[in-house]
């Protein structure tokens, strides 16, 4: 299909092929499907590892979950800048200035992580 109209028919084609895909699958789906499903004494009860749930369902977390996360989050975001910059670093003209960018990234993250050692951030309680 060439022309003017030509992209437009190739997407209009596509848009019915995915409308088709889509009646099909339901269709297949309803027509499949047992008829009455079973439905045993607490199927839809809460799954707790074997053991019937006690308790509410509200539950407290502490804040050393998302202290953690949050500092996991930022060394893999180093991570993922270290790589392009030891990339980078061994190409000509890119020397001293990577280096320099480098070195100031990373005291930056030393400080942070030196921060969260002096408040005990770290040690697990």
């Amino acid at each position: 299909m060439s022309g003017y109209l030509g992209s437009y028919a190739t997407l209009g084609l596509l848009l019915g092929a995915s409308v088709l895909f889509f009646v099909v699958a339901f269709s297949a789906n309803r027509v499949l499907r047992p008829a009455r499903p079973a439905d045993p004494a607490g199927k839809r009860a809460s799954y707790e590892c074997g053991l019937d749930p006690v308790g509410g369902d509200w539950a407290q977390m502490q804040i050393r979950y998302y202290v953690y996360a949050y500092l996991y989050v930022l060394f893999a975001v180093e991570a993922v800048f270290l790589f392009p910059w030891a990339v980078v670093f061994d190409r000509p003209g890119f020397g001293l200035l990577t280096v320099a960018e480098m070195g100031i990234f990373v005291a930056v993250l030393a400080l942070g992580i030196l921060y969260a050692w002096r408040k005990n951030i770290l040690r697990w309680t």
